[in-house]
């Protein structure tokens, strides 16, 4: 008999801890192209805030840093070499078919998502989500959206404010209906950054603004009567460096026409080689000023990059303030460089029930997933993360 009720004691135990690990919510938010180091140059005074009372780091995003594969990698875990999302356009040879964001059917095309996002992994194990423009979460990926999702190319869309606006909304639904989980994307500063660079002033204004409008979401989510049960965190993809006009490497100059299938993106340059051509391809471009180029099977393994079949059969790789063009460009700011350059890296901040006061070294993307898992109180699917290596940060 004591050992039954030892037994059942000890049931009783996790499962009220595990309640309690998934009692908080969770709001995430993404300031597209924000830089780790932006808060340190521009007036974020809510930034400050968090890294003073909560969490202060930063996220190295995965190879390449660009916008779609990076969110993607925090909603699900994976590299983009292993959810598919290889680059922001590419070509898939084995449905002959190619991937860009300016295509709207391709975009909303389930067969190029792999993996599980973490409003799926929540749904499934009974919670409720609410998602403002993330990308992928307008894509009915294994059958399903999140329960509340907006579509992206659906105008007029809400602005900032009414995303902020919609996140409160959805926290003052009554508790069976309430989200466990909202996610919000904002495509500011990475807009100003691209047309001014990190360092413009348009770019400031926007990462100014974009502080001042967390500030306010803060102050309204500390009024609702369940305040010291919500966590926020604010992160970004990537982050951003300068481009000046004439740092372009144009490549047609150096190959024939008839070497190549197909080539996609500025940095880097997955380039599809027509049959018995790619060496010819390697041979032409190794020695490119400003310009690292592999094999695919030849990729470093720190990039985490060349095993999907997507991945073209070179990978051209500019060095951090170029790009790949067979055309002129304006001056101003551009992404998609090795991660392990600092202008690449991502802002993370976080403040909530579960965080302690702790600054610590910027870690990988791919660790968000089983994060906010482990905040929610959810077993997390298949991923590339490590909990282990941000343990520190919770309570």
């Amino acid at each position: 008999m004591k050992r039954k009720i030892y037994t059942l004691l000890i049931i009783c135990f996790f499962s009220l801890n595990m309640m309690a690990v998934g009692k908080h919510y969770t709001v995430v938010i993404s300031l597209d192209g924000f830089r780790w180091d932006y808060p340190s140059w521009y007036n974020t005074p809510f930034f400050d805030y968090m890294a003073s009372h909560g969490v202060e780091s930063g996220l190295i995003p995965s190879f390449p840093s660009k916008t779609f594969p990076n969110h993607y990698t925090l909603a699900t875990g994976l590299y983009p070499d292993h959810h598919g999302l290889i680059a922001n356009d590419f070509f898939d040879a084995q449905l002959d078919e190619s991937f860009s964001l300016s295509s709207l059917k391709q975009k909303l095309d389930p067969r190029f998502y792999g993996g599980e996002p973490i409003w799926l992994t929540a749904q499934r194990q009974g919670l409720k989500t609410a998602v403002f423009y993330w990308p992928g979460s307008d894509v009915k990926i294994n059958g399903q959206y999140p329960d509340t999702y907006y579509a992206y190319d659906k105008e007029p869309r809400l602005s900032f404010s009414e995303r902020m606006e919609g996140i409160i909304s959805q926290l003052k639904k009554p508790e069976k209906e309430r989200p466990q989980l909202i996610m919000a994307y904002l495509s500011e500063p990475d807009h100003s950054g691209h047309n001014y660079g990190p360092h413009g002033k348009q770019t400031k204004k926007a990462v100014e603004s974009v502080d001042q409008l967390i500030s306010i979401l803060y102050q309204k989510l500390q009024k609702l009567p369940f305040a010291d049960e919500i966590n926020l965190i604010v992160l970004s993809d990537h982050g951003m460096t300068w481009i000046a006009k004439d740092h372009t490497i144009g490549l047609m100059k150096y190959l024939k026409s008839t070497w190549v299938k197909n080539a996609c993106g500025n940095s880097p340059t997955n380039i599809y080689a027509e049959k018995g051509c790619t060496d010819s391809i390697y041979e032409a471009l190794r020695n490119v000023d400003h310009l690292r180029v592999w094999k695919k099977q030849d990729i470093p393994a720190y990039l985490h990059y060349g095993e999907n079949a997507r991945v073209g059969d070179i990978v051209a790789s500019p060095d951090l303030g170029f790009v790949v063009i067979d055309d002129t460009i304006k001056a101003g700011g551009n992404h998609g460089f090795d991660p392990t350059m600092q202008d690449m890296h991502a802002l993370f901040r976080a403040i909530g029930p579960d965080f302690k006061h702790i600054s610590i070294p910027h870690f990988k993307n791919v660790d968000v997933y089983p994060l906010l898992c482990k905040l929610l109180g959810i077993q997390p699917s298949p991923n590339d993360g490590e909990l282990n290596e941000i343990k520190a940060i919770l309570k």
